[in-house]
């Protein structure tokens, strides 16, 4: 292949970031014939990524927003690794390594360095000492991009009007499945059952159904809240919440809190799940409750297993789900709204079945992982030939 010998390192902070959101691009571009290496810090995926052939380096990057000591010690081995292997490309990933990474690449002499925005850390609604402080770190790592991807098109906005970087080095990017593997017409009525089953759901039960770390962030007190007036119409109905603790985040929660609702009976955590499509399969309703998002993939793995769906009004939700045609779109942090939509949706079998057939249908118009798949070849090959 013409790219062989060309090297690609991506930078995340967490083996999860590398091992599930960035993989398929990792293999795509192994596929292409470039030599592709990971950073991110050590944890239990580490050895499963270098199974599928990535080169991985592990250094601990704090996931906290100022942590000085580990900060200034993760620089310096960033930077002493892109001089030791001598990449053609790096592709940072996150607010934290895409300053980190991004510094130590250009004093290291990378020619090529690549942001991907997965969402910024500020919203409308942050506070002014937060918001100015990370449109700050974006500044800082922006002087240091060849290029700038941005996985929803609000951001690419709030960067031109907060001055983060020129028009000229954002480029929009998405977010992509592979929609063979989310595919609802793989999974019989049989297999729904089977796989209840297996998680000690009744065939007709109904099930409402997340995904997102447990974190409060991702509004699931809010979808706790709204739980309990679920059951009040449907007791037996079941909330099925599919993803990591965050140990190490200020809003991390455990399980148990789901006690405080009064809905540990009808609350099931699966944790890390690979089979997120056979249990999507399950779920009569899917809910993303965020209060701050990039591009979800949740929500496009929802959508392409036709489910119906329930959003915040948030970036990135908004521009994946249109309120009463594909799904429905609530206020953020209003646990009234998001329990009256998805009743109505439980209620309105037809209706719900409309909005699935629309949302698999924009889901496989608008967001195939080939799309980012051709984005990032073009992006490659013309910057390589640029520098």
């Amino acid at each position: 292949m013409e790219n062989k010998q060309v090297k690609v390192c991506h930078i995340a902070s967490i083996d999860i970031t590398v091992g599930f959101l960035l993989m398929p691009q990792l293999k795509f571009l192994m596929s292409q014939g470039y030599s592709v290496y990971a950073v991110c810090a050590p944890g239990k995926l580490v050895e499963d990524i270098r199974k599928q052939g990535i080169k991985v380096k592990t250094i601990e990057i704090k996931r906290k927003a100022f942590s000085p000591v580990a900060d200034i010690i993760a620089l310096w081995r960033l930077y002493f690794y892109f001089k030791k292997e001598k990449f053609d490309i790096v592709h940072v990933h996150a607010p934290k390594p895409g300053l980190l990474g991004q510094l130590a690449a250009k004093w290291a002499g990378v020619p090529v360095i690549i942001n991907t925005i997965h969402g910024l850390y500020f919203t409308e609604d942050s506070s002014y000492l937060k918001r100015k402080f990370y449109i700050l770190i974006e500044k800082i790592a922006a002087k240091c991009s060849t290029l700038i991807f941005s996985q929803n098109k609000e951001d690419i906005d709030t960067m031109i009007k907060e001055k983060i970087a020129p028009h000229y080095l954002l480029k929009y990017l998405g977010n992509g499945i592979d929609m063979k593997r989310f595919n609802p017409e793989k999974f019989s009525k049989d297999f729904i059952e089977e796989k209840k089953k297996e998680l000690g759901i009744g065939p007709d039960v109904k099930v409402v159904g997340t995904i997102g770390r447990l974190v409060r962030e991702k509004g699931y007190f809010d979808l706790f809240s709204a739980m309990k007036e679920v059951l009040k119409k449907y007791p037996e109905a079941v909330l099925i919440a599919i993803g990591p603790g965050e140990p190490y985040k200020k809003d991390k929660f455990n399980s148990s809190v789901a006690k405080e609702f009064g809905i540990e009976n009808n609350a099931k955590f699966l944790g890390e799940r690979k089979d997120v499509n056979e249990l999507l399969c399950l779920m009569d309703v899917f809910v993303l409750a965020s209060h701050r998002e990039g591009f979800p993939r949740s929500v496009i793995e929802a959508m392409a297993m036709q489910r119906p769906i329930v959003v915040t009004n948030i970036r990135g939700c908004r521009e994946e789900i249109d309120d009463q045609e594909n799904g429905l779109i609530v206020p953020v942090k209003n646990p009234v709204s998001l329990a009256g939509a998805i009743i109505d949706l439980l209620d309105n079998p037809e209706k719900s079945k409309i909005f699935a057939e629309r949302a698999r249908e924009k889901a496989f118009n608008n967001f195939s992982e080939e799309a980012v798949f051709l984005e990032l070849k073009e992006a490659y090959s013309r910057l390589l030939k640029e520098k």
